[in-house]
């Protein structure tokens, strides 16, 4: 009834694609169980396609990447107040470090053989998590003798840009660039610096650092407003289907599904989809929602409903199994993931993210 195919092959192109355009070390970022298309089978493809390190928001995520037999560096950056960092040592899983006290947590969790290695993360005007500029001197100074003692390996600094507007970007760099320089006064000096997600590691070369973290980029989509995948070189990974569960002929006026927001103009025809938001399916798309069935574009009709929605094929020929495609690769006749978000007012990050795990993931490679 429900599909999600997730073309690997896809995911390790446009890994090396972006590690080529670049021209940088690309850390493939594979947190939210890989924005919804599968973490693992997504950092094995990332890997292949040159990635050479793993990022993911919190120590959970990267755990399951270990237990899943990944090896390559992994970097978890997000943790909640009084998270153990024991077996995340003990995993060689490297910590993003926002605080002192996440840093003395780090260094606690050391063996006496093996020392925690740490990304500082530096705040840069995104006022999310990060060390605050009047924290930097002791912190890093503390990171530097603690790295003396071989507590700690400090791999990286690293933040995030905001991407409201190239200015605002570049103060945010030199806003960075003025942390690493107090970094290096106090003896640190990393062999990483990462700043640009996909966005800016396209859009603003002097953002690069010689590392840059790669998320919806890889996955084949877009993180502009005008420009398309095919404009970036990427091809999407995944596609959501559906199959027609019923097809019901009705006269003009019949309503269709809750609240009858939707009432046929004409004698007209009917197809159930039994996929819903409690499959990811924005309801916010109700009455706008793009498919392809039998090689024509259709709109939801009316609400989407948890488990189902209908579309209004008119005339056109439909049978019971038919295939429904939601999105996919637009460059072969599917709607984008970028359409849904139009139609729901949110962005495509949000859309492939959200299939939920009702949604079985059929692993391809075309």
């Amino acid at each position: 009834m429900r599909e999600a195919s997730i073309d690997v092959g896809a995911i390790e192109d446009n890994v090396r694609h972006l590690r080529r355009l670049t021209g940088s070390e690309v850390i493939a970022v594979v947190k939210a169980d890989g924005y919804g298309h599968g973490a693992v089978r997504s950092a094995v493809a990332a890997l292949a396609g040159g990635a050479t390190r793993l990022g993911v928001a919190d120590i959970t995520e990267a755990i399951a990447l270990r237990r899943a037999g990944i090896d390559a560096p992994i970097v978890a950056w997000l943790h909640a107040p009084g998270t153990s960092f024991a077996e995340a040592a003990s995993l060689g899983i490297e910590l993003g470090i926002s605080s002192f006290d996440q840093l003395l947590a780090a260094a606690g969790a050391a063996s006496a053989d093996r020392p925690v290695g740490v990304h500082l993360k530096l705040e840069t005007g995104l006022s999310r998590n990060g060390i605050a500029p009047e924290d930097q001197r002791i912190v890093f100074a503390e990171a530097a003798r603690l790295e003396r003692i071989g507590k700690l390996r400090v791999i990286a600094l690293f933040s995030h840009l905001s991407n409201t507007s190239a200015d605002d970007d570049r103060a945010a760099l030199q806003a960075f660039e003025d942390g690493v320089a107090l970094a290096a006064s106090l003896g640190l000096a990393p062999p990483l610096r990462h700043l640009a997600a996909t966005h800016a590691a396209i859009a603003l070369p002097e953002t690069r650092l010689g590392c840059v973290r790669i998320g919806i980029g890889m996955y084949g989509l877009s993180p502009f407003a005008d420009r398309s995948s095919a404009d970036l070189g990427l091809r999407p990974a995944m596609t959501l289907r559906g199959a027609v569960a019923a097809v019901r002929r009705v006269p003009a006026g019949t309503g269709v599904s809750y609240g009858y927001a939707f009432r046929a103009e004409r004698d007209t025809t009917l197809a159930l989809v039994p996929v819903g938001y409690a499959d990811g399916v924005p309801r916010q798309a109700s009455g706008a929602g793009p498919v392809v069935i039998g090689g024509r574009r259709f709109s939801v009709a009316g609400r989407i409903a948890m488990d189902q929605f209908v579309v209004d094929v008119g005339d056109h020929p439909v049978a019971v199994g038919d295939e429904v495609v939601l999105f996919g690769d637009p460059t072969l006749g599917a709607p984008a993931a970028d359409d849904w978000a139009t139609a729901a007012g949110t962005i495509n990050y949000e859309v492939v993210t959200r299939i939920g795990p009702r949604v079985p993931r059929r692993q391809v490679s075309a």
